[in-house]
């Protein structure tokens, strides 16, 4: 088992790049020593994990501890690349955590029977955003014992 106190990789999927500006300003404000990755829509995401194309080198492309995900994306979306994730015997203990501006409740319970470790309405301030990195660096990064990260 991982170390609850040793940085992992964070790979955040996020087709919006003001989200993902502020996702990075969030994280540098919190000062949390985590690798911080982006993929820009479902196919980057299944690419990335498994180290397809430009994410074909493990030391480029690490494999994360944790992924943050949003539902709606273009080509492939979070929905998609969630069921996927989730029927790899590989990939499927990766902890997911949605990060949408979704509040249905149909994708609330969907995710949640897709087996995502959270859901999350994103915020609509900036200091809501950096709120909820430092609770989420507290709870994900220091008190919750994560599984090892596929070889």
């Amino acid at each position: 088992m991982i170390s609850t106190h040793q940085p992992i990789t964070i790979l955040m999927a996020e087709d919006d790049p003001d989200d993902r500006l502020m996702t990075k300003e969030a994280f540098e404000e919190n000062r949390l020593a985590n690798d911080l990755r982006f993929v820009e829509n479902g196919e980057e995401l299944m690419d990335y994990l498994y180290r397809r194309g430009e994410f074909s080198d493990p030391d480029k492309s690490p494999y994360p501890g944790l992924i943050l995900l949003d539902l709606n994306m273009p080509r492939k979306d979070g929905r998609e690349a969630l069921a996927e994730i989730k029927a790899d015997a590989t990939l499927r203990r990766i902890p997911i955590v949605v990060l949408t501006t979704s509040k249905a409740e149909e994708d609330i319970l969907r995710s949640y029977d897709m087996g995502v470790s959270s859901f999350i309405t994103k915020p609509i301030t900036f200091e809501g955003l950096v709120d909820l990195m430092k609770t989420l660096g507290k709870y994900w990064l220091e008190f919750v014992a994560l599984p090892p990260l596929p070889s």
